[in-house]
């Protein structure tokens, strides 16, 4: 069978009836200062910065196909990302030096894994130790030549801005192999922490975007507020892994339909950040979205009732107008 060039669109009609929704949805703010996951509130704000420069790096990918990162730590279960930050935090208490540029410069694989491995209830660790381990050095390296080991210098050398001639933060970001990321999720993720602690105001508001990754693009195409058809319709469907151009071509339209949605619903692109990332991790999962059910999960943040889900309404693969999408697939990446 021929297989149509591939063609991926923003719908706008379709993105003006989601925002009209998604206006009535409670999105709880989060500060970012939960110890269990964060540095508490007060602490030294270098620290602070530290900790988030190093962790979002490693923010990518902790579950594999088969192989999930989770485990019990100090008698409760995580999973993903949240057991990653769990850990991040439970080395930050003990030693927030661990975090430190030279450190990090010269971490070592065997430190690495003894931090971020867990083993119980069975063992489990991040899958490409080696590449984060080099993410690490990097950054680590860098911020101890360029900006004299402080985080503080570099967001004072942004000047408050996150893009500009003169070198905005996300701009001064890609310097570091984990923050190269041509969609740049991982440098807004970083903004959106350190900005909610009160750590950086960007003049140019007008530049904030949504840190797009995978729960964030399976939503929106079963929102129907992108579409894709012909070769990367097909891969998606059938689970082939996609290009590297496709997936950076597909996540910019991603990031550019949230974009307006976030101005059309009136909802700083930060908080829409928060609600799209647990509403796919708890609501519109990939093997089981909540369409016309209730999950407890899910209906622990209002999220979903008798009658399905929130956006049930708005979302086309809900109403049988799209396909359930499943999740694009691009394995072998640290964008996010």
């Amino acid at each position: 069978m021929k297989v149509n060039e591939t063609i991926i669109t923003i719908d706008y009609d379709q993105i003006a009836k989601v925002a009209k929704t998604i206006r009535k949805v409670k999105i709880p703010i989060d500060d970012f200062s939960n110890p269990k996951y964060y540095p508490p509130k007060n602490d030294d704000p270098e620290n602070v910065l530290r900790y988030f420069i190093f962790m979002v790096a490693l923010d990518h990918r902790v579950s594999r196909p088969g192989k999930p990162y989770e485990g019990i730590v100090d008698g409760e279960f995580y999973h993903g990302a949240d057991l990653l930050y769990r850990l991040g935090a439970k080395k930050y208490l003990e030693d927030p030096k661990w975090f430190s540029p030279e450190h990090m410069a010269s971490i070592r694989l065997d430190e690495f894994r003894s931090w971020l491995t867990v083993n119980n209830p069975k063992r489990s660790e991040p899958p490409d130790i080696e590449v984060r381990v080099m993410l690490l050095r990097d950054l680590g390296y860098k911020l101890v030549k360029l900006y004299s080991s402080s985080v503080s210098l570099l967001i004072e050398s942004a000047k408050g801005y996150l893009k500009g001639l003169h070198g905005g933060l996300i701009d001064r970001l890609k310097v570091f192999r984990a923050y190269e990321d041509p969609v740049e999720k991982k440098p807004y993720l970083f903004v959106k922490f350190i900005t909610r602690r009160g750590l950086f105001n960007p003049i140019d508001k007008y530049n904030l975007e949504l840190p797009i990754d995978n729960h964030l693009t399976r939503i929106a195409l079963r929102l129907g507020i992108v579409r894709v058809n012909g070769l990367l319709k097909e891969k998606i469907i059938n689970h082939i892994e996609v290009s590297w151009e496709e997936d950076v071509l597909l996540r910019i339209a991603v990031r550019k339909a949230y974009k307006k949605l976030a101005e059309l619903a009136g909802i700083d692109p930060t908080i829409l950040d928060d609600f799209l990332w647990m509403f796919g991790r708890k609501c519109c999962t990939r093997e089981k979205p909540v369409c016309n059910t209730c999950t407890s999960s899910c209906k622990k943040y209002g999220w979903c009732n008798s009658s399905g889900c929130v956006l049930r309404n708005a979302c086309l693969a809900g109403q049988g107008l799209l396909e359930k999408y499943f999740e694009h697939t691009y394995l072998n990446t640290w964008y996010y």
